[in-house]
């Protein structure tokens, strides 16, 4: 069987067979050498770029990262965090129903009544309130600590439209409350709870009261579909990442799938390039071409090239 019929894992025939997946790209392996947490992956900026990073850092000040699909916003949270060596991100994905409250935290007070009613039926005592209040990934950013926490809050141009200007506070401030913990009697003033992430640690939260001591590296994305509050813009530093160039893309093949990744793919890269209009093409969607093409695969193929290089946006 030649190479390029090798790669075809599935062959629409109905047969079944025993088949030994390839190994992933490098950019889809998960918990790879790294215990449950999968490898960082390279990441490429320029120095324009990473000063406006460290201009955020110094006045600790939100990052606001704009650019089109695939130009590594949500990726640069995780590139700081390794860098600086700052922990695991925190990461909040907003969608239309995103609010501000389950990224502080969640309460479970219908958890909290049935196990108070089982305890209570069993003679046992009731059980303490911080078992059901769990912090969000904003709520435990803004746990006091020496060292911040990364929090990425990615895409919040998909949010409501008030979700902004309802970070304002607390990004000013630095800190929120939990009023169910904060009404509890003076012998419960300190009452353990569990942060948000795979992570997770117990933090005692002293009447209800959760503040910062050093403020969180906030990386906030967007995609530019809508604009922000100019009171919450003028709280961020700005930061917007430039598709890449022949040159860069060149660097960013070579840093995911190594320097021999580069011999024979120019057409790729060209075609690329030649398909890519603003917003319409990411560059994962090249990697994904060489690696194609590294273990085999045939892109020549009637479609296959399309399927791979296909437009972002539009009608299907």
């Amino acid at each position: 069987m030649s190479q390029h019929e090798q790669w075809r894992l599935f062959r629409g025939d109905r047969v079944a067979r025993q088949v030994d997946l390839p190994e992933a790209p490098p950019w889809r392996r998960f918990g790879d050498d790294c215990g449950d947490r999968p490898r960082p992956r390279p990441y490429l900026i320029g120095r324009a770029e990473a000063d406006v990073v460290s201009a955020a850092l110094h006045l600790r000040r939100p990052l606001l990262v704009t650019g089109h699909p695939g130009t590594g916003k949500s990726s640069l949270a995780h590139a700081i965090a390794h860098e600086l060596t700052l922990g695991p991100v925190l990461q909040w994905a907003i969608n239309s129903r995103s609010a501000l409250k389950d990224a502080l935290y969640g309460y479970d007070a219908i958890g909290r009544l049935r196990e108070t009613h089982l305890r209570q039926e069993r003679g046992a005592d009731e059980p303490g309130i911080g078992t059901f209040v769990r912090l969000g990934p904003l709520g435990t950013a803004l746990v006091p600590r020496d060292r911040p926490r990364v929090l990425l809050v990615d895409e919040l141009d998909k949010g409501d439209v008030d979700l902004p200007n309802d970070l304002l506070t607390v990004f000013e401030e630095g800190e929120f409350e939990i009023p169910e913990l904060s009404r509890l009697p003076e012998d419960q003033a300190e009452v353990p709870v569990l942060t948000h992430g795979g992570d997770s640690e117990w933090v005692t939260v002293t009447r209800g009261r959760v503040r910062c001591r050093e403020f969180p590296v906030v990386v906030i994305t967007s995609n530019g579909e809508r604009d922000f509050p100019p009171a919450f813009m003028r709280r961020c530093v700005r930061l917007a990442l430039p598709d890449p160039g022949e040159e860069r893309l060149r660097d960013i093949v070579s840093a995911h799938l190594g320097e021999g990744a580069l011999a024979g793919v120019d057409d790729l890269l060209h075609a690329f390039l030649n398909r890519r209009a603003p917003g319409e093409l990411a560059t994962d969607q090249l990697l994904n071409a060489v690696f194609l093409r590294k273990g085999g695969v045939d892109l020549d193929a009637e479609g296959l090239l399309d399927a791979v290089l296909h437009r972002l946006g539009g009608a299907l």
